[in-house]
């Protein structure tokens, strides 16, 4: 899989890129990020990116140009494009599974007072992560290119990803680690049993109580 995101500040890619299980997807091979300035497609001598929107109002707006050029540019056969913005359709873990299977996404993260509205054109799909705005969409970006490389073969073990949170609708189950007591909380008994039927069974019943707790919505009751 290929990865290419358009933004205006690479340079917040930098630790994201360069630690942990991203990292280590990137040296074995399983993806390939690349991470583009579509400030370097504008054709104007002060290489501007934006502009006053029409009509007047707050802010800048993103010009069509750059985005456009850059596209026209990076975009192949295989290429998936989503566009962060706060319109779009919320992220979750079932479009994570569906994105995991392209060969190549691109994602477009915006900037300023948002989109001049023909970019949008541009895209497969336009994405939110939630009904809050930030001043950018190169969280996002992280957040979506983290969950789709975690899923791809031999970045995490298989057995991790079986049981965690929405692989079924249903939240994970509480995990612990020692010491079996702290500060009067006890780790509960059937964890410490050796039975591992009733600790499958035991941590089963507990992803259903956690869900209806915590998240009763993803039961559709």
């Amino acid at each position: 899989m290929k990865i290419t995101i358009l933004s205006l500040f690479p340079g917040m890619f930098d630790g994201f890129l360069n630690e942990s299980i991203i990292k280590r997807a990137i040296n074995s091979g399983k993806v390939e990020i690349e991470v583009v300035n579509f400030r370097d497609y504008s054709k104007l001598n002060n290489k501007m990116v934006d502009d006053t929107p029409y009509g007047g109002g707050a802010g800048m707006v993103l010009r069509c140009e750059p985005i456009f050029e850059a596209i026209d540019d990076l975009r192949t056969d295989d290429s998936y494009i989503l566009l962060m913005c706060p319109t779009g359709k919320t992220y979750n873990q079932k479009k994570a599974l569906e994105l995991k299977n392209k060969k190549h996404i691109i994602i477009i993260c915006g900037h300023y007072e948002g989109f001049d509205e023909r970019i949008k054109s541009l895209a497969d799909e336009i994405i939110s992560i939630g009904d809050f705005v930030l001043t950018g969409g190169e969280l996002p970006a992280m957040m979506i290119t983290d969950s789709v490389v975690r899923l791809l073969d031999g970045v995490i073990t298989d057995d991790s990803l079986t049981s965690e949170s929405f692989s079924d609708n249903l939240l994970d189950y509480p995990v612990y680690t020692k010491p079996s007591e702290y500060r009067g909380m006890k780790v509960p008994d059937i964890l410490l049993s050796g039975d591992h039927k009733k600790i499958d069974e035991y941590r089963q019943s507990e992803r259903i109580r956690v869900t209806k707790e915590k998240r009763n919505d993803l039961l559709g009751e």
